[in-house]
């Protein structure tokens, strides 16, 4: 098999199991592996496909209620900033983009692992959660990162584990599927992307439905811990894959 095809493979099974387990994650491991072998618009798309099969495949398996008036300040942000993320794309220096997401990652995250206890964050309500909502649309526009932030936020505001997850899994969801609609209707998906996808999506499956289950098992405080190292590696990974380019320039 070409070793273009495994990378695609690889990067879909491990990043499905990251996402099952967190309920977020699937672009950001995803594209720390494909942005070394795929064109950009191609890695793009596919992270968005993937973390939007992700997501299916959690909201089936692992079922949490959820309270629509805490849920609904995310999605009406992200609904505005999903198309703002889609027309900044094509101007956007991607690498650029990466190596900034991958510092803010890399130096918040460990302070917030290392810190005993920092101040919870009670400012805002809904309003704050509209606009967090909002800058996660447009990463998600921009590559499907939607789910960054607002899992910073919720780690900020100390919610609890089914809370945190409900929040990032259901927001995640609603992105997700917007912006593959965008994507479809701006022409950025095309024919010749197609049989990536159908190799993606059956390698997404099962690692999804094992990292749901793994996540059922874990207390409030390994979760917190493990969704934060997840980020910092993220982070690291992304920075790492666009520092090369941009000495390059």
């Amino acid at each position: 098999m070409d070793s273009i095809y495994l990378y695609v493979l690889l990067g879909a099974m491990v990043a499905g199991f990251v996402q099952g387990l967190s309920g977020f994650g699937f672009s950001l491991v995803s594209m720390a592996l494909w942005a070394w072998v795929l064109d950009p618009r191609l890695a793009v798309v596919l992270a968005v496909f993937g973390g939007l099969t992700g997501q299916v495949v959690a909201a089936i398996s692992l079922r949490r209620g959820f309270d629509w008036r805490l849920l609904l300040p995310y999605v009406l942000g992200g609904v505005v900033g999903i198309p703002l993320g889609v027309m900044l794309l094509p101007m956007l220096d991607v690498n650029l983009f990466k190596a900034a997401l991958g510092c803010l990652l890399i130096v918040w995250c460990p302070i917030m692992i290392f810190a005993k206890r920092l101040p919870k964050v009670t400012c805002g309500g809904s309003m704050a959660n509209t606009v967090v909502g909002l800058a996660g649309g447009v990463m998600g526009g921009l590559g499907g990162f939607s789910g960054v932030l607002p899992t910073l936020w919720c780690t900020l505001r100390y919610s609890s584990r089914d809370t945190q997850r409900t929040i990032i899994q259901n927001f995640n969801l609603s992105m997700l599927s917007l912006t593959m609609v965008s994507y479809l209707l701006s022409g950025m998906v095309t024919r010749p992307m197609l049989p990536m996808f159908l190799l993606v999506l059956p390698a997404i499956l099962i690692p999804s439905f094992i990292g749901t289950r793994v996540y059922a098992g874990f207390s409030p405080q390994r979760f917190r811990l493990v969704v934060l190292v997840l980020l910092t590696m993220a982070g690291l990974a992304l920075l790492g894959a666009s520092v090369p380019h941009l000495i390059a320039l």
